[in-house]
């Protein structure tokens, strides 16, 4: 059994870069042997849950501007999986969740990032998933309940995004969070620790600065269902926790 992950992606720029946090994720990776990895992408929104399926290399997608050149560049050929695409789609039905196949769209910044710093030869099948942030955080956790049977079968889920993703508030000189920021995520860690699902559901109405931290759901979604993913006997673990620019917050839970 391999259990899902709640993953910070930050910046494209992350995956050029040697820190705390990408130190982790490389080792992460190296201790983590899935057979497929199924990654829900904070940068692929659909009102539809989509499942991208192909079995061919994927395309890369720049989804940013404005930063170093080199990032441009950088390629992670991983291959897809219509079968386990299939699968998905199969159980979502089975659970009463829409779905639709995509077989053209590439790999965005929320999937490649992270799976270069953990996976960098790219040899594990990827099946890329789309969020819809406008669902309310019950039903993106019953996204994630839905496929909970992967988990068994050493498919490593990850739910790619944010807690605190605010652009508009990153300091680029700052060495320490903001306060606000790390109260929020103090809330969101303990609520998550001890799996309090009610107050998780309503944080935006909760959490404290949680209109500042999350102006809009998208990056947070994944979270819900990452943690949905999870087998039912599994306690949550905060495996890191850092920031840069003094409101872009690096978390990473196990669930």
């Amino acid at each position: 059994m391999i259990s899902p992950l709640f993953v910070c992606h930050g910046g494209p720029s992350l995956v050029i870069e040697d820190n705390e946090y990408t130190r982790f994720l490389k080792d992460l990776g190296k201790n983590i042997k899935p057979k497929v990895i199924v990654i829900f992408t904070a940068h692929f929104e659909e009102d539809i849950t989509t499942i991208s399926a192909v079995d061919g290399t994927y395309e890369m997608i720049y989804d940013f501007y404005g930063f170093p050149e080199e990032l441009y560049s950088v390629r992670y050929p991983a291959k897809g999986s219509t079968a386990i695409a299939s699968r998905i789609s199969d159980m979502l039905k089975k659970n009463n969740i829409e779905s639709k196949l995509d077989t053209k769209r590439g790999l965005d910044h929320g999937s490649w990032s992270m799976l270069q710093l953990m996976y960098p030869k790219a040899d594990i099948p990827v099946v890329q998933m789309s969020v819809n942030p406008n669902l309310p955080m019950e039903e993106q956790y019953k996204v994630g309940e839905a496929i909970r049977e992967l988990c068994r079968e050493d498919i490593l889920v990850i739910g790619s995004g944010a807690t605190v993703h605010n652009l508009l508030t990153i300091n680029w000189e700052a060495v320490k969070p903001e306060a606000w920021a790390a109260e929020f995520d103090d809330w969101l860690v303990e609520k998550v620790a001890n799996k309090e699902l009610q107050n998780l559901y309503s944080f935006s109405q909760l959490a404290p600065h949680a209109k500042m931290a999350v102006p809009r759901e998208e990056h947070i979604v994944p979270l819900f269902i990452a943690m949905g993913s999870a087998s039912e006997e599994n306690l949550p673990k905060l495996l890191h926790r850092s920031y840069d620019y003094g409101t872009l917050s690096y978390i990473c839970f196990q669930f």
